[in-house]
């Protein structure tokens, strides 16, 4: 029996037909965005006009992302943004006295309006911190008032502020780790006050909110947003403006939990504006104002913090930045912002210009090649990207401890949730929603394939 010939004309129909639907797959089915970023511009102080921009992947898609959502305005002066589960986004407006609760969609869930004075935020999942430079807040138990400033913790499961802590003179930068909130004083208000510049970072129990322990740096004016790699913090010191120079600190949480003196390491430059690197190292900018001479002088840091505190500063400080970045930045009339995506590796950096009209955010390949110049609004200040697939987690995956690492310490705790049969998020490793020898069996899984 013959086999039937395949003529040219059906092979050519065959052809047509399946580029066809190749063509209608990509260009029918919208590709899942891989740049998302939500910019926080601050406005001006007072004027009620903070703003945030919406950017995909090349382009501005919105300057009043949050009015375009929700047909209101934001609020006055905002101050930070992060991410805290799939669903949840906090920012804190610092003038409005509100920390104000959104979806990754931009639209609004809650707010929070019992923090004066709000500054900066940090989340374990099951609460937001937001540090104050007030002297009262509002919880559930009652009013309290502090002489200094404080940390207030928000229980996301009702949005009430549930308890509040008295640290420093104006507590600015805050960060977790293993249970202890590490939060950096700066006595900003110094000049109008009567107290002097903060030199300490105050450890607190985030269950109980009490200090545990105060360590004084000896560098005055712990000022901005910190940056956190695992175990190791970034803090900025502005200095005095005249005596005491700008300066930076690398902090080891580690180190400070244990009670060791040498927990930090000081660096002459400072790192005004900071962020972390997906391998781990801080990239900064370092803006030094001096009353005395006028002057405001700039330098580009990238730091390796495990090879700082290793060597007491000796080594680990590069005065450079990926790519074209320095000389990028180095063009600008005044650098507010740098940012790495943690997940494309994309550089984002932005420049305040007059501090009174439109700003701009220039955008990096992961290499550091400049890809694009973007007009945005006043005082384009703080960047939160979110995940593509749109799955956020806190930590990456097998840190059960959250201390920044994947080792047996992990393993360690995932055997003490299976004893006391407990489910916890954080010990379900693969996710099947049980603790088990599953989730070692994938700790050990990533342990081997990151030596």
């Amino acid at each position: 029996m013959k086999r039937p010939q395949l003529s040219i004309f059906n092979l050519q129909y065959s052809i047509f037909n399946f580029q066809l639907i190749l063509f209608l797959l990509f260009t029918f089915i919208p590709a899942v965005a891989q740049e998302r970023i939500i910019l926080v511009n601050e406005g001006m102080w007072q004027t009620d006009n903070g703003r945030l921009t919406y950017f995909e992947d090349g382009r501005v898609v919105s300057n009043q992302w949050f009015r375009d959502v929700n047909g209101k305005k934001l609020g006055d002066t905002p101050n930070d943004i992060i991410q805290i589960s799939d669903n949840l986004i906090a920012i804190a407006l610092n003038w409005s006295n509100i920390v104000q609760f959104i979806t990754p969609a931009g639209k609004t869930v809650a707010a929070t309006e019992d923090i004066p004075n709000n500054r900066k935020l940090a989340t374990d999942g099951n609460y937001v911190y937001a540090t104050s430079y007030g002297h009262e807040c509002e919880t559930t138990s009652g009013t309290r008032y502090f002489d200094r400033g404080f940390v207030a913790k928000i229980d996301l499961s009702n949005f009430k502020v549930v308890a509040a802590c008295e640290v420093g003179y104006e507590p600015e930068g805050i960060a977790i780790y293993k249970g202890r909130l590490f939060v950096a004083n700066t006595g900003g208000y110094a000049a109008q006050e009567a107290h002097d510049y903060e030199t300490t970072v105050s450890i607190v129990d985030a269950a109980i909110m009490k200090v545990e322990r105060i360590v004084d740096t000896h560098t005055p004016n712990l000022f901005g947003k910190m940056s956190q790699s695992g175990r190791y913090l970034c803090i900025n010191s502005s200095g005095d403006y005249y005596e005491q120079p700008a300066a930076s600190l690398i902090f080891d949480c580690e180190k400070a939990l244990n009670g060791d003196a040498d927990c930090y390491v000081r660096l002459d430059r400072p790192a005004t504006y900071n962020c972390t690197a997906r391998d781990g190292r801080f990239l900064a900018i370092g803006s030094s104002f001096s009353y005395i001479t006028g002057d405001n002088e700039f330098s580009y840091l990238t730091i390796d913090p495990q090879t700082v505190m290793e060597t007491k500063g000796r080594s680990g400080l590069e005065q450079t930045l990926p790519g074209t970045l320095k000389a990028d930045f180095s063009t600008m009339s005044q650098p507010y912002a740098i940012y790495v995506n943690p997940y494309t590796g994309c550089l984002y950096g932005t420049d305040a210009t007059s501090y009174e009209g439109a700003g701009y955010l220039y955008q990096w390949s992961p290499q550091g090649q400049l890809l694009g110049k973007h007009k945005v609004y006043v005082n384009p200040g703080h960047l939160l990207a979110l995940p593509p697939d749109g799955h956020f987690s806190l930590t990456k995956q097998g840190d059960v401890n959250a201390d920044g690492t994947v080792d047996v310490a992990d393993v360690s705790t995932v055997l003490t949730v299976m004893t006391t049969d407990i489910y916890g998020q954080a010990a379900d490793v693969n996710g099947d929603h049980r603790v088990d020898v599953a989730d070692i069996s994938t700790i050990l899984t990533i342990m081997a394939g990151e030596e």
